[in-house]
């Protein structure tokens, strides 16, 4: 048996130990910041449990239990790790214990609701992934009610748009025809605002509630609770 089969890429490692990108990790290690058994890495190395990874002359630990994470984001914060311009980054709102996981995909500053966090690279790729296709639900506001017959275009037809054709699945929350819980699969970058606004619409509020079977439900804003992989409910 091919014991290569074990090790992982220690760029990976490194992405998912401490909470940076890949790209980040291979400029660590062309740095000659990272050490794997006293000796300086280079791109393409592969470690496992066995081995040892120094980084800046600190052992980072070859963990086997990753953290999952749900989170409440209010409005006016954005997912990176830096502050854009006056928005402030959700980081500032996690405890420190929390602080070196990466966000799974991204809401904007002016959206709130779910957002999970992990250390896990593989289930972040296959929460993201569009092959996997996972679903997201929403609830969104706009600034005036929905024609029917907007409705039907986005829903049943899908709207154009540049980078494609966008089709939403839509419920109403009441009947002023302001409130919507809108489904989709697909993560285009500000997909829901663009949709609606190719019609003349604003949307005023953006409210995510569900990502894959992982949902917000009682989550106080600004709140995290740990989950358990494959769980739909917070632990």
């Amino acid at each position: 048996m091919d014991q290569s089969l074990d090790k992982i890429r220690i760029n990976k490692f490194l992405a998912e130990r401490l909470g940076v990108s890949r790209r980040e990790a291979d400029e660590a290690i062309i740095s000659g910041k990272v050490l794997i058994d006293d000796r300086i890495a280079v791109l393409g190395d592969r470690v496992d449990k066995n081995s040892k990874v120094c980084y800046n002359k600190k052992v980072v630990p070859f963990a086997t239990a990753f953290s999952y994470v749900l989170f409440n984001k209010p409005v006016g914060y954005v997912c990176s790790r830096r502050a854009q311009g006056d928005a402030p980054t959700l980081y500032g709102l996690l405890p420190a214990d929390l602080k070196h996981l990466k966000t799974v995909g991204r809401l904007d500053k002016d959206s709130s609701g779910l957002i999970l966090l992990t250390d896990d690279g593989d289930f972040a790729f296959e929460m993201t992934h569009p092959k996997f296709a996972k679903t997201k639900v929403y609830e969104v506001e706009l600034d005036h009610a929905l024609t029917p017959l907007h409705q039907q275009m986005i829903s049943d037809f899908g709207v154009e748009l540049k980078d494609g054709k966008s089709r939403l699945g839509l419920m109403k929350l009441d009947e002023t025809r302001l409130r919507w819980e809108v489904t989709m699969s697909e993560g285009r970058n500000r997909q829901i605002r663009r949709t609606f606004g190719a019609l003349g619409y604003t949307v005023v509020k953006l409210h995510r509630t569900q990502f894959g079977p992982y949902k917000l439900e009682n989550l106080e804003e600004g709140e995290t609770k740990r989950f358990l992989l494959g769980s739909a409910q917070g632990r």
